[in-house]
């Protein structure tokens, strides 16, 4: 589904990903891991567009996307969520998900004289979807709530919600078990879980090695920049460079 080829990104002297390459297969859930300052979130970045690459490849199903805007990646069914979410704190927490999908009729101001009726409809049939992902991941009661009333925890599952009105083939998430409680990190782990099983692509940075350990196969590992190994997570957790990035003087 997704293939980075020597993907390179510099900031000024430092390249903070350094010829990382590597294939992510459709229907995963894959890790990423590494100690902090390793690159994680800077691959995320330069995947999803927010960054330009300056020097490699992305292909993500058959398409080069490198370089490409991050709405046009989105529109090609790649989207991420961020370890600090970023709702719309003014808005409600079903407007949050209701403004997601692309190409909304009532976008085109003059669609709201000249064809009411599929305006309405449209939106109609939109917050009917977003009633129904909100349920899914737990926030149903919580939708006429602002999103800047919500919990750290409940933000993650809204964020999960936003991406999946999206009808994502693959999402990057970026340390979902950041800074939440117990459990609200089984409920997002038990929704990763049932949307695995659909058919999404997960690409998960994480610093919790449990969730890592029982949620992903196969593990990817980062250091200084660079793509330390891959495997199972039986082989992650024997490697001595795993342990040597961790333990051994890798950077803080």
């Amino acid at each position: 589904m997704l293939e980075v080829a020597r993907l390179v990104k510099e900031f000024g002297g430092l390249r903070a990903v350094d010829d990382v390459s590597f294939t992510l297969r459709e229907g995963t859930i894959t890790g990423l891991i590494g100690p902090n300052g390793a690159g994680k979130t800077t691959l995320f970045d330069t995947i999803a567009g927010v960054h330009r690459p300056d020097g490699g490849e992305i292909v993500f199903r058959g398409r080069r996307i490198g370089g490409r805007p991050p709405h046009r990646i989105f529109g090609e069914g790649l989207v991420r969520t961020f370890q600090i979410p970023r709702p719309f704190a003014g808005m409600t927490v079903l407007e949050n998900c209701m403004l997601v999908p692309q190409a909304q009729a009532g976008e085109r101001f003059w669609n709201n004289w000249v064809a009411r009726g599929r305006v309405r409809a449209q939106e109609r049939a939109i917050r009917e979807r977003a009633l129904e992902t909100l349920e899914f991941v737990g926030l149903a009661r919580l939708r006429g709530e602002f999103a800047r009333n919500l919990s750290g925890g409940q933000q993650k599952l809204l964020e999960l919600a936003r991406v999946l009105m999206a009808e994502p083939r693959l999402i990057l998430l970026d340390e979902p078990g950041a800074g939440v409680n117990p459990t609200l990190l089984t409920a997002i782990v038990e929704r990763l879980r049932e949307l695995h099983a659909r058919g999404i692509t997960f690409l998960v940075i994480e610093h919790n090695m449990d969730l890592v350990m029982n949620l992903c196969d196969p593990i990817l590992v980062m250091a200084q920049g660079k793509l330390l190994m891959q495997g199972s997570p039986e082989a992650v957790r024997s490697d001595a460079r795993v342990l040597e990035a961790y333990l051994g003087g890798a950077p803080a």
